[in-house]
């Protein structure tokens, strides 16, 4: 990816930020995440650029993640990453798939931001269990355990963090969250603490906020549980209607995406029969 030049900054004093960032050479704690992506924001306007285009709000970074997403002026979901502070600079951590076009649309709206957008060579890495120092809470439940930022690449990969985001109902990016197709709420963002309704504008904010209080959602991410064997991407159908797709399958369980007025008994995926599971706590 190549590197970008001038977006965003807001001059906040050094110590403003606790350094979630390790600078010790011992290993690298937890799990590498090889596919995700770091950028950085420097710059005067940073933090007000970001924090008016994205639907969290970003002021207070204080030793923490903030989970958030860019969506269209349409209100359809376009990003999703996380996003820290240390110093002088904002980093988002993104997956690796959409940086380059998350690049591309941020750079459309710097206009005459100062603002400058360059790749990390931080290496993201996450782990379950108590948090190492510098580790940071994912923000989306706390199931999902830490993530932590550093020179080097943690471990190999052995937690099965599918098997955790289909028992917490948690979407992924490219998976349940589909480029301007998905809206936020449908995917459960206000559970998993991506939008802030307090914050003010951002791009997208009139429909998502419309959804929010003015609607009842008819479709939605759902988990479900499966009698019998069925792929992602399979359609599922009721009465002989199609009503959604299932999404991530881990053994059993699975995440679908429904007409949630249209599901209940006799929900198909192929052969599979499909049940609604409960609630995540």
């Amino acid at each position: 990816m190549k590197d970008v030049t001038n977006l965003c900054s807001v001059n906040l004093p050094r110590d403003h930020y606790i350094d979630p960032i390790s600078d010790k050479e011992d290993a690298m704690p937890g799990e590498r995440s090889d596919d995700r992506v770091i950028l950085k924001i420097t710059g005067q306007d940073r933090l007000k650029f970001l924090q008016d285009l994205i639907t969290n709000d970003i002021r207070d970074l204080d030793g923490r993640i903030v989970y958030a997403a860019l969506l269209t002026p349409q209100g359809k979901y376009l990003f999703d990453f996380f996003l820290f502070a240390q110093d002088d600079a904002l980093f988002l951590d993104v997956h690796k798939d959409t940086a380059g076009a998350l690049v591309q649309r941020l750079t459309m709206y710097k206009l005459r931001a100062d603002v400058t957008i360059e790749t990390s060579e931080l290496k993201p890495s996450r782990g379950l269990g108590d948090l190492p120092e510098g580790a940071m809470a994912d923000p989306r439940h706390p199931a999902l355990g830490w993530r932590y930022y550093g020179a080097e690449e943690g471990s190999a990969p052995e937690i099965d963090w599918q098997a955790i985001r289909v028992a917490h109902l948690i979407p992924e990016t490219g998976t349940e969250l589909i480029a301007n197709d998905s809206y936020i709420l449908e995917q459960g963002f206000e559970r998993i603490n991506g939008v802030d309704f307090k914050k003010g504008c951002y791009v997208g904010q009139e429909v998502t906020a419309r959804m929010k209080h003015k609607t009842t959602l008819r479709k939605g991410l759902v988990r479900v549980e499966l009698d019998g064997k069925a792929a992602p991407g399979a359609e599922i159908s009721r009465n002989g209607k199609v009503i959604g797709k299932l999404h991530t399958v881990a053994g059993t369980s699975a995440l679908a995406y429904l007409r949630l007025d249209q599901a209940g008994e006799g929900m198909m995926a192929g052969d599979a029969g499909l049940k609604l599971a409960a609630a995540p706590g």
